[in-house]
Order: C-alpha cells, then sequence, then structure tokens
C-alpha cells in the first residue's frame, strides 16, 4: 500500500515516452523526406567512464597512503596531511584520463583519415 504513489508517476512516464517516440519519428520523417543527410542520427560515442572513475579512485588510494606515511614522517597534522594528499593524487589520476583520453582520439582520427 506504501507504493501507491509510482502509479501515477509510472503512468506520466508511460505517456511522455509513447509522446517522445511519436515526435522523434515525426521528426525523422521529416528529414528524411527533405532529402537530409542521415549522419544527422548518428550519435557519438561517450568516453569510457570507468577509466576515469578508476583513475581517480587509485589516487584517492595512493593520496590517502601517501597522507599518513607523511604524517608519521613529519610533523605534519593528520587531517591536512591526508586531506591535500587525497586532492593531489585525485587531480593527477584524472589528469592521467585526460591524456589517455586525448591519445585515443588522435588514434581514432588518424584511422579515419584517408591517404
Amino acid at each position: 500500500m506504501e507504493t501507491q504513489f509510482l502509479i501515477p508517476i509510472a503512468f506520466f512516464a508511460m505517456v511522455y515516452g509513447i509522446v517522445f517516440l511519436f515526435v522523434r519519428k515525426k521528426e525523422r520523417l521529416a528529414l528524411i523526406a527533405k532529402g537530409t543527410d542521415p549522419t544527422v542520427f548518428e550519435t557519438v560515442p561517450k568516453p569510457p567512464t570507468s577509466l576515469k572513475w578508476g583513475l581517480l579512485l587509485v589516487g584517492f588510494g595512493i593520496g590517502i597512503l601517501l597522507g599518513k606515511i607523511l604524517t608519521l614522517c613529519t610533523s605534519l597534522d593528520e587531517e591536512p596531511a591526508i586531506f591535500s594528499m587525497i586532492c593531489l593524487f585525485g587531480g593527477f589520476g584524472l589528469i592521467i584520463y585526460h591524456i589517455l583520453l586525448r591519445r585515443f582520439e588522435v588514434k581514432k582520427n588518424d584511422k579515419i583519415k584517408p591517404e
């Protein structure tokens, strides 16, 4: 009985989905009737987000480890040392992701270009 609020939400989601599909179909038929290039319908593949999250979390782990080592070897407090290392190595992980993504895009574009 507690899930009765889901019925109106599901109903409106179903109506929205049906309307969206009909409008999309009409738009596509109109573009085809005009003779437009069908590449308009192609979607651009998204970069892998699992690589980004993996590198970010590895950076966090290394940051925690090095922050703890920094705390033990120096006279720094634990909180600032660990927090700064987490931010530093998390940022390094995202920079590495950005560099790898650029290399993958360059390799993909080299394969596409005709010689």
